[in-house]
Formats: structure tokens, sequence, C-alpha cells
């Protein structure tokens, strides 16, 4: 029970700001939880959310699939909101953490190749967007991932002082970037369109512009190619900064590639 102190409200903040966050509560007399614990229901949140979303996710539906009563889940969870920050910094732990002492690696490709495998999580789990401006996103795996980039951007000579503030433009560009993607193609969805149809419709109907001209080329490459773009001019204001934005750019170095990408979802 919450004492109602300060401590016990800022708490309440985040479930990593408890004493135990990985704790399980003694279920006593609760013949439900067994087999269950924190790593077994933050799972089965994630399928649940990839599968039905954020705004259809409830503790109630949530227990039904794990075939238990919403009660056994709280001996767990406290609420509806440290499992979702649970379940978020779960499919963080899909990131790999670059390695900044990587010999002959160069510190903008590791941030493109970090920034794009971010995009890549947030296309993979569309819900996950909906739920970083809510939480203070400081599980293991999240703080993993941005000192690991933190480090990369270090290597480029940038004063320290300005490191947090160079990283929150990376990764608030990405954020803020998946976000609206995510918000289009919900858009679509609830129209029963597909993103691409909608793309089409828009490009005949500004036709009249030659800068809009109706052409052949798919939502997804021109995304792929504008995120790129706004990616690469991120991370040239960072280099800039490590020249204190005097000089001119270094020459010869070769054209940006765009990493791999995983598999994206299918059009809703």
């Amino acid at each position: 029970m919450s004492d109602g102190s300060r401590t016990s409200r800022m708490r309440r903040t985040s479930v990593w700001l408890e004493e135990r966050p990985g704790a399980r509560r003694k279920a006593t007399g609760a013949s439900q939880t067994e087999g269950l614990d924190r790593e077994k229901i933050t799972a089965a949140a994630v399928r649940l959310l990839d599968t039905e979303g954020l705004a259809r996710f409830s503790m109630r539906r949530l227990a039904a699939d794990l075939g238990v009563t919403a009660m056994s889940v709280y001996w767990y969870v406290d609420r509806k909101d440290d499992l979702l920050e649970l379940a978020l910094d779960a499919v963080e732990g899909e990131l790999e953490v670059p390695d900044a002492e990587a010999e002959g690696a160069d510190w903008r490709e590791q941030l493109r190749q970090a920034a794009f495998a971010l995009r890549g999580l947030l296309r993979r789990h569309p819900w996950a967007s909906g739920t970083l401006g809510s939480f203070l996103n400081v599980g293991p795996s999240a703080m993993g991932f941005q000192l690991g980039v933190r480090r990369v951007l270090l290597r480029s000579g940038l004063p320290e002082q300005q490191a947090d503030g160079a990283l929150a433009a990376l990764f608030s560009f990405v954020y803020g970037h998946a976000a609206v993607e995510e918000s289009w193609n919900r858009r679509c969805s609830e129209a029963g369109v597909s993103s691409q149809d909608c793309f089409d419709a828009l490009r005949t109907a500004l036709g009249a512009r030659p800068e809009y001209a109706a052409g052949s080329e798919a939502v997804r490459p021109v995304a792929e190619r504008d995120f790129g773009v706004a990616l690469d001019c991120v991370i040239a204001g960072i280099e800039a900064g490590t020249r204190g934005g005097r000089g001119p750019a270094p020459q010869g170095r070769a054209a940006p590639v765009i990493p791999p990408q995983p598999p994206a979802p299918e059009d809703r």
C-alpha cells in the first residue's frame, strides 16, 4: 500500500523506481498464479499489443489470453502502466547495442545503423510509439542501448557536455518520425485503405503542382529515402558541432549507405 509520502508518489511515476521492480509478490492462496511470473506476463502483453494495439489493450484481455483472472495478474504488477513500461523495455531488448570500440568503425555509420534499428523496432511494434512519450523509458534494455549510442557519439569529438543534447536530437527525430508514420498508417487502416492507396490519391490530388506530379514511386521506398535524408541532416548537425560550426565538411567520404531493414509489417 502506498503511504502517501513523496517517495511513494515518485515511485508511481515509473515501475523502474520501485525498490525491487522484478520481485514477485507472495500470492498466498492464489492458485491461479502458479506458473506465472513477470517475464511470462510481460511476453504475453507484448504479443497482445502487437496483435491488437495499444488502444484495445487491457488487463482483462491480457488475463483472458493467459487463462487467468485479472486479479492474478495484479499479483505481479500494480497497474496497467507498469506493465506497459515492462513491455516497452522488453521489446527494446531486441536492439543491438553498438560497439563504440569496434576497430575502424565510422561513428556516423554507427549512428545511422542505430537510428535505422530503432525505427525498425518501432515499425515491428507500432504500439511502442504511443508509449515513449508517456513513460521515463529508463529500463535496463533502453538504458543499455542509449548509453551504447552515447559512447559512439562521443567518438565524434563532440564535447561531453553537448552529448546528451545531441543524443536527444537523434532519438527525438526517430521517435517523432515513427509516431507520425504510425498515425498515418492507423488513419489509413481506419479508412479501410492501404498506405499506398492514400499516397497515390494525394499525389493525384496535388498533381497540378509540378513538385507533386504523379509518378510510379511506391510509398515504402519514398519513406526510406526521406528518412535517410532527414537522418543525414541530424548527423551532419552533430558533425558540425564537433568543429564548432566552422570550417568545411570533410571531403571524400562515401555517400551514406542505408542499412538493411528488417521485414516491415504489411500496410494495414
